[in-house]
């Protein structure tokens, strides 16, 4: 990855081809990628500049999803200026009012969750939301994810890499869970739709009120994984009944959808999540040094404890709990530095 001043070289020379040369560069909070954003403090904040790393970022996804979603009706950040050769565009800066700061204000969370889940069903019923260049997402994606479990989330708990024919057992027993399943209605799938990544912004219709922020992995599969994945969120609990509500919302505007498919794709998804997002969030405390989203984890195992009883995916109760994951959950340590150096990892990044 490029050194830290030869990246601010390089965002000073794509600004310099821009009228914001001289502008002061606030930046913003990092979340879980290696994208950056950066506020031009040039007293307007119209814009932003997103740095995405060409060698761990994919700008060309982003913009080309992005122009697709727009032309699908939703609301996308507009740009002004885009270089993906070396990974810089200056976006539309939809300000700070996302969906989580609203709900931390004390906004209604029906009132936020109906909107999320309206946007989601006008969506599904586009005909021609389907992208030549978006990739399925087949078994070899949902198993990439599902690995992230014993890859990085029982090296944690255990200080020690998962034995390799356990780790084999794992993959054979998702890989069946996967054959039994029937057909899915699919649709575009955002994969990281949840409260973080939805923000309001002024408009004169319901549905344009609605900024997303987050879609550049989007891909082609089951139509039940964005409603999981914004009411199983990993990063907060939500209120009691809200989950059903919405999901009962999401079938009454789609009236034409295999009910019990459905149904079943959202639990073996939400487990499948679940056990990606552990891991993930295990890679990023051991690899990257982001330990800040550890405090998730015992909200990501009690959320995956809750599908274990769906028949289909006994099997993988059965491994989780052989591994002292189901049931109890365990205590996730607070010196992964430590872990990291058992695990042969380097010690080099930093917070």
């Amino acid at each position: 990855m490029n050194s830290f001043p030869a990246r601010d070289a390089q965002r000073r020379a794509f600004l310099s081809e821009t009228d914001f040369t001289d502008s002061h560069l606030v930046p913003m909070q990092q979340d879980a990628s290696f994208r950056r954003y950066f506020r031009l403090d040039d007293g307007e904040h119209g814009w932003l500049l997103m740095d995405a790393p060409p060698d761990t970022e994919n700008l060309t996804a982003w913009l080309d999803i992005r122009s697709h979603l727009a032309d699908l009706g939703l609301r996308t950040p507009a740009v002004l200026r885009s270089d993906v050769p070396h990974g810089f565009a200056l976006i539309e800066d939809f300000g700070d009012q996302t969906f989580t700061r609203l709900l931390d204000g004390g906004e209604a969370p029906d009132e936020l969750y109906a909107q999320a889940t309206n946007l989601l069903t006008h969506l599904h019923r586009q005909p021609n939301v389907f992208l030549d260049a978006l990739k399925p997402y087949d078994l070899d994606a949902l198993m990439a994810e599902a690995i992230l479990l014993p890859d990085w989330f029982l090296p944690l708990i255990f200080g020690k890499p998962i034995a390799a024919e356990d780790r084999y057992r794992y993959c054979q027993i998702w890989e069946k869970v996967f054959a039994s399943l029937p057909t899915p209605a699919i649709s575009l799938v955002l994969r990281d739709f949840h409260v973080d990544n939805l923000i309001r912004v002024p408009a004169n219709l319901p549905l344009q009120a609605i900024g997303l922020l987050d879609f550049q992995d989007a891909l082609i599969g089951p139509m039940a994984y964005d409603l999981m994945s914004l009411l199983e969120d990993a990063r907060r609990d939500l209120p009691p009944g809200l989950a059903e509500q919405m999901q009962q919302r999401y079938f009454e505007a789609m009236p034409l959808l295999e009910m019990e498919n459905f149904k079943l794709w959202y639990r073996v998804l939400a487990a499948q999540r679940h056990c990606k997002v552990a891991g993930i969030f295990s890679r990023l405390a051991l690899r990257d040094n982001k330990s800040n989203y550890l405090a998730h984890v015992p909200r990501v195992l009690h959320l995956l404890q809750t599908h274990l009883d769906e028949p289909l995916l006994w099997p993988l109760a059965e491994w989780l709990r052989a591994h002292g994951i189901a049931g109890d959950p365990p205590e996730v340590p607070t010196d992964y530095r430590s872990i990291r150096r058992a695990l042969n990892l380097s010690d080099d990044a930093t917070d």
